[in-house]
């Protein structure tokens, strides 16, 4: 802190005048600041993979597909056939169980409920479906 004592022009008493030096506190604050530039990890714009290692296994045998289709009127349709959620859940439960899971094919309409296609997921997912695929997503495209 710097303090100036001048003589007044007015009267004989000396004129105190207080001003912050800001000077050292600037100092301190450009230390700081590049002592936090430094100590900031760099960040890599990349993710991360565990990729494997070799070449894939060749598979003799294509893995059977098992259509899903969800129409406008949000009715789901298990190889063309209309089930309802518990035939469904016995359908995926049955394929779940298979050494081989077939691939599963999820084709939803624009106009169906997004509750009817999230109930698929989730009971595929619950059920340890894994192989499961969104066929037609280009029609969401505006």
């Amino acid at each position: 802190m710097a303090m100036n004592i001048g003589k007044s022009s007015h009267s004989d008493e000396p004129q105190v005048m207080m001003e912050i030096n800001t000077t050292p506190l600037i100092d301190v604050m450009l230390v700081l600041l590049v002592m936090l530039i430094i100590t900031i990890p760099i960040q890599l714009h990349a993710v991360n993979l565990d990729m494997p290692v070799g070449a894939p296994p060749t598979t003799l045998t294509k893995p059977e597909k098992i259509q899903l289709d969800i129409d406008d009127k949000s009715v789901v349709y298990w190889q063309g056939l209309p089930v309802t959620a518990q035939e469904l859940e016995t359908n995926m439960r049955n394929i779940a169980a298979q050494a081989v899971q077939p691939e599963v094919h999820l084709r939803p309409n624009k106009a169906s409920q997004y509750a009817v296609f999230a109930n698929v997921l989730s009971t595929s997912k619950r059920l340890g479906l894994t192989k499961i695929a969104v066929i037609g997503s280009e029609q969401f495209v505006q």
